[in-house]
């Protein structure tokens, strides 16, 4: 009868307790398990935002890169070396194609512009580098398979009034401070001439870029090459591109990719680093250097490492926290159950038995908790996902694995403590204070 007198004294008190320590476990679980989802997904989410805005990897004619490395030569001119536009879709069929987000090969080249009611009539109108692009360029590749390409989708965050020209018609955009310069809006005309031609182009939209390119004017592939009288050939090639960001060994294969050992090589070339990606494009683009844009990884590389070592930092902290309030909480129960401890050795129970029902105990709790924080940590890494990065995180399995162990370490610390002091118990004079 005291036996059953004790345990429903201490059964409501003991559940609440144990309802805390659940509770503080599956908070444990849920931070990690949010955060370490974040952690490992965000490089793949990072990277797919800055591909927002614009290409990551540039690729040129080597001649031209050469002498712009050299002499460091402005960019604002017209190209003398220039790359076969049959072989821009060649950059679709290497090994991480299907990492080619988007890509647009361009044609600079120095025209005269009029537009239409500028007062500009009888002059020879105003020196302008144009450019050359694909918009909504529908290519087929020689795999057989179908994509669109172009600039509608590099340059996403312009502010564009109007809509973009066709790649098969005579249409064109204008920078903002060009069309100041030429007195157009959009429905104008403009007179394009060329050292190989004339050709007159409808205003489709007007741009602000917040660049150089405002000063410019973007028209369809075809046309500028007629005018420039570089029909079939560009000068760049803008790709952008998924990759993995950069570390010792994509920097070390960028620098000379000749001092990789086999698996060093193996690895670099099976990983979507930017400089593997640029050396592929290398191999199916005649004459082409491709350089990955470094601001672009640079920030990219930073930006994870940071995000990473903070969300990081934030599951140490909340383990650490869990640790001392699950160790305090069991601590406390423990304690109050010292009247049903030492009536168990009383009657025979050793101290490896009772320690095996504590662990047993604490399992269960944990179980739980574990159950309840990942639900809630998955969701609340979904959350993360959609109000950052506009769309879903993919939860790994590895998550929930390495948060289950964590959690078991942390309750086994947290119990062990506690069950030192269940081991000195003296039956007699615990059941006599009672």
């Amino acid at each position: 009868m005291f036996f059953i007198r004790l345990l429903r004294r201490s059964f409501l008190r003991q559940l609440r307790r144990r309802s805390l320590i659940a509770l503080t476990v599956a908070l444990c679980a849920s931070i990690s398990v949010a955060m370490l989802g974040v952690v490992l997904d965000v490089g793949d989410k990072l990277n797919a935002e800055l591909t927002n805005y614009g290409s990551n990897i540039v690729v040129q004619p080597r001649a031209g890169a050469v002498v712009d490395n050299l002499y460091e030569t402005s960019k604002d001119k017209e190209a003398a070396s220039f790359l076969d536009e049959k072989e821009v879709t060649n950059i679709k069929t290497i090994f991480w194609a299907y990492n080619i987000v988007d890509l647009t090969p361009r044609l600079s080249g120095a025209v005269k512009v009029k537009g239409s009611g500028s007062g500009q009539e009888g002059s020879e109108g105003t020196d302008v580098l144009a450019a050359g692009a694909w918009f909504n360029k529908d290519v087929k590749l020689s795999t057989g398979e179908s994509t669109t390409l172009g600039v509608s989708t590099m340059r996403s965050w312009w502010k564009m009034q109007g809509a973009w020209p066709s790649d098969d018609a005579a249409e064109a955009v204008v920078g903002t401070k060009l069309a100041k310069r030429l007195g157009v809006s959009q429905g104008d005309t403009i007179t394009v001439t060329g050292p190989q031609g004339e050709e007159s182009l409808t205003v489709t939209g007007i741009y602000t870029s917040g660049d150089k390119d405002d000063q410019t004017f973007y028209a369809p592939l075809a046309g500028i090459q007629q005018v420039t009288g570089h029909e079939g050939q560009v000068d760049e090639i803008e790709v952008k591109a998924l990759t993995t960001p950069e570390n010792d060994l994509s920097r070390k294969a960028a620098a000379n990719p000749a001092a990789l050992s086999s698996a060093e090589w193996e690895t670099w070339y099976c990983t979507a680093y930017a400089s593997s990606i640029s050396y592929q494009i290398e191999e199916v683009v005649t004459g082409a250097v491709a350089k990955p844009v470094r601001q672009v990884a640079a920030v990219e590389g930073n930006v994870l490492s940071k995000t990473q070592v903070l969300m990081i930092l934030m599951t140490a902290l909340s383990l650490v926290a869990a640790a001392l309030a699950v160790a305090s909480l069991t601590t406390a129960s423990l304690v109050e159950r010292t009247g049903e401890f030492a009536l168990l050795k009383a009657v025979g129970a050793s101290s490896a038995s009772i320690n095996r029902l504590i662990l047993a105990e604490s399992a269960v709790i944990g179980v739980i908790g574990l159950a309840i924080g990942a639900a809630v940590g998955s969701g609340l890494a979904q959350l993360i996902g959609r109000v950052v990065f506009h769309s879903g995180i993919t939860m790994r399995p590895m998550v929930y694995v390495l948060v289950a162990a964590l959690v078991s370490v942390v309750l086994l610390a947290a119990t062990a403590s506690s069950m030192r002091s269940i081991l000195r118990i003296q039956p007699a004079i615990a059941l006599h204070r009672r």
